[in-house]
């Protein structure tokens, strides 16, 4: 079995709506056009390295898996990782770019009723960004060892912050539609 640092990388542009039977629109989803130019630019800063190579194969929440991944943080941006092996744990933002970006309304398989996009954390959204707390394992060089992640190998790394229990947790937040749910 090859490691995901051997693995080609996959490509950087997102799906074909409805090319994937995962993302033919399910009864009660509402795609949206997107325009044509973007409002905004950013940097990739590195990869994530995963076990995952298919949707279908990922965690669909990063608490769901004890996998061990690498983040790769390119070379040129290296240097920022200074200090960071003095943390537990770090927030880690990644773009989802193999995800569907013009859903606004989402009948998730697993929540029955549709929801908008922005009441989930599906990575269909307009802006494919994830996050994840993850537990830092160690540092060597440019490369991170780190457990609590969900997306796919190759997915680009956006940023990669300390993760403070004191002001990041958030102990009374509520999601009303799932708390519903569960009760």
């Amino acid at each position: 079995m090859s490691s995901p640092s051997d693995r080609p990388l996959p490509p950087l542009s997102g799906p074909v709506p409805g090319e994937d039977e995962d993302d033919r629109l399910r009864p009660g989803e509402v795609a949206a056009p997107l325009p044509e130019r973007f409002d905004a630019g950013l940097f990739y800063i590195g990869r994530i390295r995963t076990p995952w190579t298919r949707r279908g194969d990922c965690p669909r929440n990063a608490r769901q898996s004890d996998a061990v991944c690498t983040i790769e943080v390119d070379e040129r941006f290296a240097a920022g990782l200074t200090g960071v092996e003095s943390c537990t744990h770090l927030l880690v933002l990644y773009w989802m770019h193999r995800a569907r970006r013009d859903l606004v309304v989402q009948a998730p398989r697993h929540y029955g009723e549709p929801r908008g996009t922005f009441a989930l954390r599906s990575p269909v959204r307009p802006n494919p960004v994830a996050a994840s707390v993850v537990k830092l394992l160690g540092v060597e060089g440019p490369r991170l060892s780190v457990v609590g992640l969900d997306c796919l190998d190759g997915t680009p790394l956006v940023d990669i912050k300390p993760y403070f229990a004191s002001t990041d947790a958030v102990g009374d937040a509520v999601v009303g539609w799932h708390a519903a749910r569960t009760a």
